[in-house]
């Protein structure tokens, strides 16, 4: 509008030169007639442009009033707008101390659990030390009384072999003093019986089995002179719920009875054999197997012609034979090789008799 305005001044200004340049050029007869024309057209002029000025200046203060309202009504938008956002600032700020305080309660509880954590674990770590010094312990105290259970156990070898050496001396002295009475043709001397008991044990020294074997061969063959038979039996004694039958002579087969109400794991345990002074025949029972309460199991050697029929019945096929002789040993040792169905405090498992 203002533009307008210059321009209609302007126009206004290059009419009136222009006008002004007519009247120089008029004749000055007429220059009163012009000018009063002049002056109407200038008044006429000035009155128009007066109007639009007004018309202008009209649509100038409606435009800023309108342009002014905008404005204000802008201004009030942004203000709300404003105030949104510094409640939502607010909100955010108070949401943030809100978690702020929530974060160090939960940092203050992690911690607390930390703490929690490594005293169970000091805890543990302590009975774990206990414990284990516990273990320790008693496997010192088994060790001890194991000790003390071979010594015993040697001893009572000991001593049994020298009750073997005279039990033997005093029959070999029966039968020769019979010899000579049947040969006088004398009342026969009552015979006795005499009971020679082997134990099985871990700690029979080597000394001792070389000892008993050089008496036992000896006193054999003085007995052989006589025409005489050994008859060899044996009685299974065992503590627990598994005993060993009674030998079979042939060497055929070994037979274990669970006489309990209770399964008998026996995977990996060994069944093993010693006749005479030979070496052990050892059979493996294999990882999984158990005699069922109140069952019985026979292993069979290869020569008995016995089919294979588990659970009952276990063909060993690399075997021929269980062995036969005059003193059979036959005992059952856990995975760890311990001698187990022994009756404490003694180590031993069978106890085979030679009558005579």
């Amino acid at each position: 509008e203002g533009k307008k305005v210059c321009v209609s001044l302007q126009e206004m200004r290059e009419s009136r030169h222009r006008q002004e340049q007519r009247i120089v050029e008029v004749d000055s007869g007429v220059r009163q007639d012009y000018e009063s024309k002049l002056a109407q057209a200038l008044q006429d002029l000035r009155k128009q442009h007066d109007e639009q000025i007004f018309l202008y200046k009209e649509e100038l203060e409606q435009t800023f009033k309108a342009k002014l309202e905008n404005a204000k009504m802008s201004s009030e938008i942004n203000d709300k707008a404003m105030g949104a956002a510094r409640e939502e600032l607010q909100e955010s700020r108070t949401r943030m101390e809100s978690l702020g305080y929530q974060l160090a309660a939960l940092q203050k509880q992690v911690s607390a659990s930390e703490d929690r954590i490594r005293e169970l674990e000091d805890i543990l770590s302590a009975e774990r030390d206990k414990h284990r010094r516990a273990v320790e312990a008693k496997e010192q105290e088994m060790t001890e009384l194991r000790d003390r259970m071979n010594a015993q156990l040697s001893e009572y070898q000991e001593l049994l072999d020298v009750k073997l050496a005279l039990d033997m001396e005093i029959n070999a002295y029966r039968k020769l003093l019979e010899g000579e009475e049947h040969r006088l043709k004398l009342s026969p001397t009552p015979s006795a019986q005499v009971t020679v008991s082997r134990i099985s044990g871990s700690s029979s020294s080597r000394s001792s089995k070389r000892k008993r074997g050089e008496v036992e061969a000896a006193d054999l063959s003085e007995l052989a002179k006589g025409d005489e038979q050994l008859l060899v039996s044996e009685e299974a004694m065992a503590s627990g719920a598994v005993t060993i039958s009674p030998t079979d002579m042939d060497g055929n087969a070994v037979t274990l009875n669970n006489q309990s109400e209770q399964d008998q794991p026996l995977g990996n345990w060994r069944l093993k054999r010693q006749v005479d002074d030979g070496e052990e025949v050892i059979y493996k029972f294999s990882p999984k197997f158990v005699l069922k309460a109140g069952q019985s199991v026979t292993v069979w050697s290869a020569d008995a012609g016995v089919a294979h029929s588990p659970p009952t019945d276990l063909l060993w096929k690399s075997q021929a034979s269980w062995g036969t002789g005059s003193v059979i040993i036959t005992f059952l040792t856990n995975v760890d090789g311990e001698v187990k169905m022994s009756d404490p405090p003694h180590d031993f498992h069978l106890l085979p008799k030679v009558i005579l």
